[in-house]
């Protein structure tokens, strides 16, 4: 009577086995790379570390078990893919950069191969079903990391730029009455927008009368930025209130003549002071200059 052939191991039977039997010595592997990674530059503490690395075994051996076919809209997969994004959030936000993280998960993948090829009893066809398994983890979950980090660079990218943008449109009331904007820079769509609603906002809440508007900061005009400006300009009006343009240099002047923009309709002062001076005039506001 012969010996019926041994079942043939599939291939994520073949990882489970792997890891059941090397989980000591994969584990220590892997908390020393990640020490050497991460706890060198003080970004994750040894706990932390040794943490991360059992976790990271617990979800891998959960997501073998769970099926014989890979499915990357699993549960199992989603846990994985989720831990290494909550991973890499965090040491980003500790001052990691994107490479140190891929290292890692490159190691990570590295681990497996290495063990594997310890393993006399897989044969090469196994081999290659079980590098182009890890391929795929691996690789779905470096390019989740991408996604994370680059959404976390725009963010903020765009939380300095409306930092900036705040910051270089400062509206400032001078006086009962009186608002003052120092534009600096472009006029674009997007600030113009975004410049035009505070204004006027700020018009309605302090009952303004008069804005003065200095465009000294502005380093040149086109039709573009005239347009905006213009705009701007009607919308004060709109809301009752007066607009006094100040600081336009000779060459912003010529810029205007050559573009055939009308300014005819708009109060226009040399500088920010004579601006001022208009805006308490038009209030009947008297200054005097104080006795020294």
């Amino acid at each position: 009577m012969t010996t019926p052939a041994p079942a043939r191991r599939t291939t994520n039977q073949i990882l489970i086995d792997l890891l059941m039997l090397n989980v000591g010595k994969i584990s220590t592997i892997i908390e020393q790379q990640g020490h050497s990674i991460f706890g060198q530059a003080n970004l994750l503490s040894k706990e932390e570390i040794n943490d991360y690395s059992l976790e990271f075994l617990e979800l891998v051996v959960m997501l073998l078990q769970s099926a014989t076919h890979m499915d990357r809209r699993s549960a199992e997969f989603n846990a994985l893919r989720k831990f290494f994004t909550t991973f890499s959030q965090q040491i980003q936000a500790r001052g990691s950069n994107l490479d140190e993280f891929v290292r890692y998960i490159q190691f990570l993948q590295r681990v497996f191969l290495d063990n594997l090829e310890a393993d006399a009893t897989v044969d090469f066809a196994q081999s290659r079903e079980i590098l182009l398994l890890l391929a795929s983890i691996f690789n779905d979950i470096i390019l989740d990391v991408f996604h994370v980090y680059l959404e976390e660079k725009e963010r903020t990218i765009q939380a300095q730029q409306e930092e900036l943008r705040q910051t270089s449109t400062p509206i400032t009331e001078i006086w009962d009455g009186v608002l003052t904007l120092p534009i600096i820079g472009t006029l674009d769509s997007t600030r113009t927008m975004m410049v035009m609603e505070h204004l006027l906002s700020r018009i309605e809440a302090e009952r303004a009368r008069v804005v003065v508007i200095d465009v000294t900061g502005v380093m040149a005009i086109d039709s573009q930025v005239s347009h905006h400006l213009i705009q701007m300009i009607r919308a004060v009006g709109l809301m009752g209130a007066d607009a006094v343009l100040t600081g336009i240099r000779p060459e912003i002047a010529r810029s205007l003549t050559s573009l055939n923009i009308d300014l005819g309709m708009v109060t226009t002062r040399a500088t920010l002071s004579e601006g001022l001076k208009e805006a308490f005039r038009r209030l009947r506001v008297e200054v005097r200059q104080g006795n020294g």
